[in-house]
C-alpha cells in the first residue's frame, strides 16, 4: 500500500504522538496523517516540577498546536478515544468512528488510583491543575509535615515515575529554605522499596539518599504502603504524620485499552515487540507510556524514551505499509536531570554504562534549555 493513499492515524498529543507525526511527515511528505486528541494542545510535563515553587506558571507549559499542525500538514480530530475495533483499523471516540490503514497509539498511561485514601494525596504529573494545587497548598502552610513518595504497578513493577518526585522533594526543600521557613517543616520521603530509584542505577540511589540526608529529609523505606488519610501515610512499619501528601502512584495503560479487543500486558498496557509493533495486530504501533516494551527492568517511562520509541514506530509503520519487514529498534537509554530549583544532578544509563554527575547549576540550566528547545519546536 503506497504511503500517499494510506490513512495514518496517531492517538494522543504528547511527546510520543508529536514526535511520531513529525517523523512520519519527514519520511512520507504526501501521506495522509491525522492526530486524535481532546484538544489541539501540548502540555510540557517535565516542567510541572517548577510550578509549585513559582518558576513557571501553568500557562507557560500549555502550547496550542495550531502552528505545529499547519507546519507539518497534520489533520487534527478532536475527540477522546473510547476503544478500538477490527484489530485497530477502527478507532472509537466520543465524537464518532475513525478508520485507518495504520495506527500509532500514543495516548499515554494513567495513574493507579485504587490505594485506600488516595484522595488525600496530590499527584504532580496529573497535569497543570494538580501542580497548581500543590503550589497553593504550600503557600498556605507556615509549618508542618509534608510526605513525598511514589508507587508502582504490582503487576508490572517497572511502570512507575519516580524521578519527578525526587525533583519535587528537593525543589520544595530549596524553596522553603529560600522562604526562610525550612526549619518549621518536617519533610519525609517514603517508598516501599529499600532502594528507591534503583532503575536510575546504584550510584544514583546512593547519591539521592545522600542528598536527602544532607537536606535533613527523613526516610521510611522498604515497607509496603497501606494507605493514606487526612493526617498522614500508613505503612506496614510506621505511621507517617503529614499535613500534605505528595504521591505518584504506579502507572497502567489508558482506560479505553480494555475496549480495544487487544490482549493487554499483565499491567494493562499495549504489549509491544522490539519494533514497537503491538503484538497480535497488523500495522498497529505503540510509543510512550501506553506500551509495555521488551528490555531491561530499568527501561524508563519518560519523554526521551517516548521520543525514541516514536521514531522507531513511525519508521516501521511506513515499512509495514510498503509491505516490508520492520527494521528500527528504539535505543535503550535513560537521561535524567534531577532538578532542585537552582541546581541539578545528571543521570545517564544505557545497557553498557551508568554514570551520575554531581549537583551543578549547569544541569539546572541545561534542563531549562531542553524545555525551550521542545517548546520552540511545538510552538
Amino acid at each position: 500500500m503506497p504511503h500517499e493513499s494510506a490513512r495514518i492515524v496517531i492517538l494522543g498529543a504528547g511527546f510520543a504522538a508529536l514526535t511520531a507525526a513529525r517523523e512520519l511527515r519527514k519520511r512520507a511528505p504526501e501521506a495522509n496523517i491525522a492526530l486524535v486528541s481532546p484538544n489541539a494542545e501540548f502540555v510540557y510535563l517535565p516542567s510541572l516540577i517548577w510550578i509549585p515553587p513559582g518558576i513557571r506558571k501553568g500557562s507557560d507549559l500549555i502550547i496550542p498546536l495550531a502552528h505545529f499542525l499547519k507546519k507539518y500538514r497534520i489533520e487534527h480530530i478532536s475527540g477522546s478515544v473510547t476503544g478500538l475495533r477490527n484489530g485497530g483499523r477502527t478507532v472509537l471516540t466520543d465524537g464518532g468512528e475513525i478508520e485507518n490503514d495504520a495506527l500509532i497509539i500514543a495516548t499515554g498511561g494513567r495513574f493507579l488510583k485504587g490505594m485506600q485514601g488516595i484522595e488525600h494525596a496530590l499527584t504532580l504529573c496529573e497535569g497543570v491543575p494538580a501542580a497548581e494545587a500543590i503550589g497553593r497548598r504550600l503557600r498556605r502552610m507556615d509549618g508542618g509535615s509534608i510526605a513525598f513518595g511514589f508507587g508502582t504497578n504490582p503487576k508490572e513493577p517497572s511502570a512507575m515515575r519516580g524521578g519527578p518526585m525526587f525533583e519535587l522533594l528537593f525543589g520544595v526543600d530549596t524553596w522553603l529554605r529560600q522562604q526562610g521557613k525550612r526549619e518549621r517543616f518536617q519533610l519525609t520521603f517514603f517508598n516501599s522499596a529499600a532502594e528507591p530509584g534503583k532503575r536510575l542505577g546504584e550510584k544514583a540511589v546512593k547519591g539521592l539518599l545522600a542528598e536527602m540526608k544532607r537536606r535533613d529529609v527523613a526516610t521510611q523505606l522498604g515497607h509496603k504502603i497501606k494507605g493514606f488519610s487526612a493526617t498522614g501515610v500508613s505503612t506496614e512499619a510506621a505511621e507517617i504524620p503529614a499535613d500534605l501528601i505528595l504521591f505518584m502512584p504506579g502507572l497502567t495503560g489508558p482506560a479505553w485499552a480494555e475496549n480495544s479487543g487487544i490482549a493487554l500486558s499483565d499491567g494493562g498496557f499495549f504489549p509491544a515487540d522490539e519494533f514497537c509493533a503491538v503484538k497480535g495486530t497488523e500495522r498497529v504501533f505503540v510509543a510512550g507510556d501506553a506500551g509495555s516494551y521488551p528490555g531491561p527492568d530499568w527501561l524508563p517511562k519518560q519523554a526521551h524514551m517516548a521520543d525514541l520509541q516514536a521514531r522507531a514506530a513511525a519508521e516501521n509503520l511506513l515499512l509495514a505499509l510498503a509491505g516490508k519487514a520492520p527494521a528500527a529498534r528504539p535505543r535503550t537509554e535513560l537521561i535524567c536531570i534531577v532538578d532542585s530549583v537552582d541546581v541539578g544532578i545528571l543521570v545517564y544509563r544505557d545497557p553498557k554504562r551508568n554514570w551520575v554527575l554531581p549537583s551543578s547549576r549547569l544541569f539546572h540550566w541545561a534542563k531549562r534549555y531542553f524545555e525551550q528547545h521542545y517548546l520552540r519546536e511545538f510552538r
